[in-house]
């Protein structure tokens, strides 16, 4: 297979799909591990220490472009796949298999996808941009905190403000109800992809990837309200 026929070949862009796939599992990981020292309630210093770590090693700022480069290819050849599909699909069946030809969330990985890429423009404006760019026009000022007598910026104090309003965590709960049914069938199915047919291998894939995407999302999802109920301060 040439690199053309990579981004061009329906077995192709299924691969990459899958890699890109795979790399972005790896990513929600290391998030959700970093994210998750808000409940530290040490009044954020473990996570601004954290989050300072990841935006000043200049490899994990490497790893980032990467990352995003990642995230365009997968939605790239995502779109492309799913208009493929409904090309394929244009006449349709006879009969609605429903359910039993395959879950509702496998047909519908295109637009969980797309739920999920509004949520990570919202997530990026809200949190990267102010850490990274400094805010957009001054809407959002970071501002410093002192931890061990070290400035820091106060990311996590971005993160109080930001959850202050009912209506951004509940469209961060929908957000995380979207990957949730985007991984149960994306975990699995990249692994399968990428080479992994044995069957007793790929059950227990299956396994870990359907305990990881209730886990991982409920973690994501509970970061917000905590913070809104005030459970976080």
């Amino acid at each position: 297979m040439t690199w053309k026929q990579i981004f061009t070949s329906s077995v192709g862009k299924k691969f990459v799909m899958a890699l890109t796939g795979v790399s972005l599992i790896a990513f929600l990981v290391v998030h959700v591990g970093i994210n998750a020292c808000i409940w530290a309630n040490d009044d954020g210093a473990m996570f601004n220490r954290a989050a300072h770590f990841m935006g000043s090693t200049v490899v994990i700022r490497i790893m980032e472009v990467g990352l995003f480069a990642g995230i365009l290819l997968h939605i790239v050849q995502g779109i492309m796949i799913e208009m493929e599909n409904r090309s394929k699909r244009s006449i349709g069946y006879q009969i609605p298999l429903g359910n039993r030809g395959s879950k509702w969330y496998s047909r519908s990985m295109g637009l969980l996808g797309t739920l999920i890429l509004l949520f990570l423009i919202m997530h990026i404006y809200h949190f990267w941009t102010p850490s990274r760019l400094g805010g957009i026009g001054n809407i959002h000022e970071l501002g410093m905190t002192t931890i061990d007598g070290k400035e820091y910026d106060n990311l996590f104090g971005e993160m109080i403000k930001v959850f202050q309003s009912p209506v951004v965590v509940l469209l961060y709960v929908l957000a995380c109800i979207s990957l949730a049914y985007h991984l149960l069938h994306g975990f699995a199915s990249a692994f399968r992809t990428l080479g992994l047919h044995n069957q007793r291998y790929y059950t227990i894939v299956k396994s870990i990837g359907n305990i990881f995407s209730v886990i991982v999302p409920i973690a994501f999802a509970m970061m917000p309200i905590s913070i809104y109920l005030g459970w976080i301060k």
